[in-house]
């Protein structure tokens, strides 16, 4: 299964409280934070949630 890497770039001060919890799950608490993902459903529907606060690449 691939992997994604999963960055924080903007801050969630002034979002909708089901953004934050969203940034929570996904483990990523601060700017500039990478965490690493598989690509699954779940996780790509997370992302795509708060995709305006995150950057996403493909995990090597």
């Amino acid at each position: 299964m691939a992997k994604i890497k999963v960055t924080k770039v903007r801050s969630d001060i002034k979002r909708a409280k089901t953004q934050k919890l969203t940034l929570e799950s996904l483990g990523l608490k601060r700017i500039n934070q990478s965490v690493i993902h598989d690509d699954t459903p779940s996780i790509l529907g997370m992302v795509n949630k708060v995709k305006h606060l995150v950057s996403v690449e493909e995990a090597k």
